[in-house]
């Protein structure tokens, strides 16, 4: 953690200069407060070869003794975890059984050495500078500028869950999967325009990352299903145009003549998340996010959010349907690693680590997967969240839609 280093001025006495005229030259010296720093000034660091920096180099020695040991257990703990996963994925391919010893079975190691010593002679850092994340208001600010659209908002949360429902149910999303799901994501209770770290709404909340929406995409998840399941989109949107009253009808063509360009730019690079990622940080990636707060456009999004795993998980050969807890473990780990999860037998559940699903510095990131060390764990502390969350207004509200 960032040091917290604070001078604290003292405060001086003044003494008319008429009182202390007769006072010998020496005598004043002796009796003279000691100097207080300018502002801004930072406190005289130890000369070389004081206690304090002797005891501060001992202290380091000690840190970076454990510290290299600790490494060294956890760089080969990691390996092994791509090496089984990498087994796994041949085992999968060639139709291979997959048992506990195709897993590593122990939990990551755990640093519990000394904490890095301060350097009593460094300079205090200042306060990180934390660049803050695009909100709502620059997603619509962006498609302005960019593509000249304006989403058409919902008149209420109703008309958004109704077509947020209509979509789903005709995709084959089950009114279980689309509720846990959102109460998960949206607590339950979360608008179709909630971004991440801004659902309290309160004065001083700040945005966390740009999952935005019932599922909470990410602009690259946006992106990426404009990419991958644009041309479905269009078909759907055209579909419903045409029978819509005359008025709508003029609309609908102009905001599905948008829609093509944007999902042109998204397909103008590989079909891969990396690519798509980049996308997504630029003016008109962000633009395209806005897409989620249109009432007939971000059903469809928020649908194909969800269809993705399942997609993915019949093209692995499995066919029974996934519960919303699993579908979550797609879309907390990604599908390949969520996939590795969801067709894994119960009993094997119980033994094998969350740690097996994830990368290093993902897994030393995620306090859930953390504590929640088992697959088995994971899983129930899910469904634990999805059945607290349930009987909130909003979860009643989307359950009644469908």
């Amino acid at each position: 953690m960032p040091l917290d280093v604070r001078i604290r001025r003292g405060r001086g006495l003044y003494v008319h200069r008429n009182a202390i005229c007769a006072v010998p030259v020496l005598a004043m010296l002796a009796i003279a407060p000691p100097a207080v720093a300018e502002p801004g000034a930072h406190p005289t660091p130890p000369q070389a070869g004081s206690s304090l920096i002797t005891e501060y180099r001992q202290k380091l020695a000690a840190y970076q003794r454990a510290r290299a040991h600790f490494e060294a257990e956890a760089e080969a703990y990691w390996t092994a975890i791509a090496d089984k996963r990498r087994i796994r994925n041949a085992r999968r391919r060639n139709g291979e059984a997959i048992g506990p010893e195709h897993y590593v079975l122990a939990q990551p190691p755990v640093y519990s050495g000394p904490r890095e010593p301060i350097d009593p002679t460094a300079a205090p850092k200042p306060p990180p500078k934390r660049t803050p994340l695009p909100v709502v208001a620059d997603f619509v600010r962006h498609a302005a500028d960019q593509f000249q659209f304006t989403p058409s908002r919902p008149r209420s949360e109703s008309e958004f869950k109704k077509a947020y429902a209509t979509v789903a149910a005709s995709l084959g999303v089950s009114r279980e999967q689309a509720v846990r799901v959102y109460c998960f994501e949206a607590g339950g209770n979360g608008k179709y325009d909630v971004q991440a770290g801004l659902e309290s709404g309160r004065a001083n909340a700040r945005a966390i990352s740009t999952a935005l929406g019932y599922n909470q995409l990410l602009t690259t998840n946006t992106v990426e299903v404009l990419a991958e399941q644009g041309d479905g989109i269009l078909a759907g949107l055209t579909a419903a145009m045409h029978q819509a009253p005359e008025p709508r009808r003029k609309a609908m063509a102009g905001k599905i003549a948008t829609l093509r360009k944007m999902i042109a730019y998204a397909k103008s690079v590989p079909d891969d998340w990396s690519a798509h990622q980049r996308l997504a940080k630029t003016p008109k990636g962000l633009a395209i996010h806005a897409l989620n707060l249109d009432v007939d456009i971000g059903p469809w999004l928020q649908t194909h959010k969800l269809l993705t795993s399942v997609h993915f998980a019949r093209h692995k050969g499995y066919t029974k349907p996934l519960s919303a807890a699993e579908l979550e473990m797609m879309n907390l780990t990604g599908d390949g690693n969520g996939f590795d999860m969801v067709s894994m037998p119960q009993a094997l559940r119980t033994q094998v680590p969350t740690s097996n699903f994830f990368q290093r510095g993902g897994y030393e990131r995620n306090p859930v997967a953390i504590r929640n060390n088992t697959v088995a764990k994971l899983i129930a502390a899910t469904n634990a969240r999805m059945d607290s969350e349930s009987s909130r207004p909003g979860a009643k509200d989307l359950a009644a839609a469908f």
